[in-house]
């Protein structure tokens, strides 16, 4: 899909691609016909998506002159949740154009608020070039602290809410360890969405710097913009690092309470077999056939034996409790 936008003051409005007020064109999963059509209008090359992919910083980042050519990966939101994808810009003093090959919240969402685009006849494609990045890194932002929020509200629920308590029943106990296994599988899409959200940064973390140095063409007002742009996202960055290790705390923490469960059923069979053993010896000993033992000439032998079993197994469990192993 092709759509070519003209600047309107702060405003974006669609225009056809061979308009000549033309400033940005945005590609999105572009035809080979679409891509000949801008490169025609633009005089621009374009990158495939192969070169796009491509993950050597000097693939990455490359000049022409004037012309910057850039990827980047970029985070997008499907049905799943949120996922990984390319994206790429060609940036020149008169004219944007941006790849893409999945939808992106960021970019639609800028398309439709106002935008400072610098003086008539001004380089206004490098202010929606960083106006751009700044919508990108202000949705990597708020994905961030909803992740956040989400992170708190597990760490709640596994250490002062749902798992303080032990279990009293079976039922409960059971019920507890799918719980756990949801939150593993939770902390698991939450440590991809950090890992997809850290892989933009790092491409937006190049690609500031780089277009500051490089294109001397750009307005002074865009070169701060992307210098304040390179410390927004050191702050994301770092925070990134502390979710990632908030993930593995709670993935650790996640991981030793289904592993004190599972070992609690363990002990629970282990304390059965040990009570059903004095029974079974008991029983071997009058089980055996001797004419001579004193038992079998007892009244209530066989109510006595009964008794003793029971007490045998009682016993124990009794021991058990008071040690506080039950």
């Amino acid at each position: 899909m092709l759509k070519a936008y003209a600047c309107n003051h702060t405003r974006f409005f669609e225009t056809p691609p061979d308009a000549a007020n033309a400033v940005w064109y945005d590609l999105i999963s572009p035809s080979a016909d679409e891509v000949a059509t801008v490169s025609r209008e633009t005089g621009l090359s374009l990158p495939s998506q192969e070169d796009l992919n491509e993950i050597e910083n000097s693939s990455r980042l490359s000049s022409d002159g004037p012309v910057l050519t850039m990827s980047m990966p970029i985070v997008t939101r499907t049905d799943e949740g949120l996922q990984a994808s390319v994206s790429g810009f060609v940036l020149s003093p008169d004219r944007l154009v941006t790849l893409r090959f999945a939808p992106s919240i960021a970019v639609d969402h800028f398309k439709e608020t106002p935008h400072e685009t610098g003086e008539e006849g001004g380089a206004a494609s490098a202010f929606i070039f960083a106006g751009l990045l700044e919508a990108i890194v202000d949705k990597q932002a708020d994905a961030l602290e909803k992740l956040r929020s989400e992170l708190d509200e597990l760490s709640h629920q596994v250490f002062h809410h749902r798992f303080a308590q032990k279990p009293d029943r079976a039922d409960k106990r059971r019920n507890q360890e799918s719980e756990l296994q949801a939150i593993l599988v939770t902390l698991g899409r939450a440590y991809d969405t950090i890992s997809f959200l850290r892989d933009s940064q790092l491409g937006i973390a190049r690609i500031a710097p780089y277009v500051e140095s490089t294109a001397d063409w750009l307005p002074k007002s865009v070169k701060s913009r992307l210098k304040s742009l390179h410390k927004d996202i050191t702050s994301l960055n770092e925070f990134s690092t502390h979710l990632t290790d908030k993930v593995q705390f709670l993935l650790d923490a996640t991981l030793g309470l289904i592993s004190i469960s599972q070992n609690s059923l363990i002990k629970v069979l282990t304390i059965v077999s040990i009570v059903g053993i004095p029974p079974t010896l008991i029983a071997g000993i009058y089980g055996m056939n001797f004419h001579d033992m004193p038992e079998l000439s007892w009244t209530y032998g066989y109510p006595y034996a009964w008794a003793f079993m029971i007490a045998s197994a009682v016993l124990p469990l009794i021991l058990f409790r008071i040690k506080g192993w039950l």
